[in-house]
């Protein structure tokens, strides 16, 4: 005689058949709508100057901490992956903790600003925005708070202005030791990349071209979330994030030409960054001078800048009061999706706080 199915296994068939028939219809809904993100929050441009947009967001807790944040931005992606979801916004979050927020978000460079090196980002664009927000708060200083190369940026402009406006410096995956990378050594490697033709070629660097050098690092990445798609398409909250993030990494933007350039030679080629070599308005940059109070969240399984290329930064870094933190995640779940509402976000918080009062 067959054994009759149990209640538990009963219970488990059932669910697996409600599954498959929401993977059907979610993935239809997947794969004929647009995805939707960013603008949860409500903020107001405060000044737009080339590529440039720099927002402030509107208060939402009764009392504010004194020092603001200033959140910059990787040149390469826009912004709103800080704000990309109702109840999945790190700006929200950190709204509601009573920070005042500002943040640094980019457009597509058009190709008259090909022209656009290293020095105005650092020299130009980070300290306008510093001088907007002292002007608007009437305090001398601010927190910087910067994601992958707006890290770097942020690391630099620290280092040349130290002691000086910056309070308090926050990294997330921030790439420093460039000999360290790997695969992306070896893509750009000048035997194999010229990056002055492509440069004087196309004046900008396509964004197509950056998601393909992405893509390279980890070959299998979209098939494998592609399966992993597959197998959360019953999950309402997890198609949500996905579709959003997708649409984010979808609307990756191009490089300035000199600005991509001269990275690429002088930070990831020659590895000046790290060596204190690194020359930016003819002086140069040593994360030494750095006194600000710092913090360095660095995510487990990073394949874009894993954490051998993070992990000395912390100890090259000048200042007393300096931390590393590796949470588990991946170079964008770190900073978006449900474990950075968990793990990341309470961090930066904690963090911030004390020492914004």
């Amino acid at each position: 005689m067959n054994a009759q199915p149990g209640v538990g296994q009963i219970d488990r068939m059932r669910q697996e058949m409600e599954r498959a028939i929401q993977r059907n219809i979610k993935g239809w809904e997947y794969l004929t709508s647009p995805g939707k993100a960013g603008g949860v929050c409500k903020r107001t441009l405060v000044e737009k100057r080339g590529t440039l947009n720099l927002y402030r967001y509107e208060a939402l807790a009764e009392e504010v901490y004194r020092t603001p944040i200033l959140f910059v931005m990787a040149t390469s992606n826009p912004a709103y992956v800080f704000d990309l979801l109702p109840d999945q916004s790190l700006v929200e979050f950190m709204l509601n903790r009573g920070h005042d927020i500002y943040l640094m978000d980019w457009t597509a460079p058009t190709i008259g600003e090909k022209t656009l090196r290293l020095d105005d980002y650092v020299l130009g664009f980070i300290p306008d925005c510093v001088r907007i927000i002292q002007k608007e708060t009437s305090e001398e200083q601010v927190s910087l708070v910067g994601y992958c190369m707006g890290g770097v940026l942020s690391v630099i402009y620290t280092a040349l202005n130290s002691p000086g406006p910056v309070r308090n410096l926050a990294c997330f995956t921030t790439p420093f030791n460039f000999s360290q990378f790997g695969a992306w050594n070896l893509w750009s490697d000048p035997r194999y990349f010229d990056v002055d033709q492509m440069v004087d070629t196309l004046g900008n660097f396509p964004p197509e071209m950056f998601v393909a050098s992405v893509d390279m690092l980890r070959p299998v990445s979209r098939v494998t979330a592609t399966v992993q798609l597959w197998d959360n398409l019953w999950n309402d909250e997890f198609v949500k994030t996905k579709r959003a993030l997708d649409k984010w990494s979808a609307d990756t933007l191009p490089i300035a030409g000199e600005y991509f350039r001269q990275t690429m030679k002088d930070i990831v080629i020659e590895n000046r960054l790290y060596q204190a070599t690194l020359e930016v308005g003819g002086r140069r940059v040593d994360v030494s001078e750095i006194r600000a109070p710092f913090l360095h969240v660095v995510a487990q399984h990073d394949h874009i800048v894993p954490y051998p290329v993070a992990r000395e930064l912390v100890e090259k870094i000048g200042s007393i009061d300096k931390e590393e933190v590796v949470l588990k995640g991946g170079h964008v779940s770190l900073v978006a999706g449900p474990g950075a509402i968990k793990r990341m976000w309470p961090k930066l918080d904690q963090w911030l706080a004390p020492r914004s009062v």
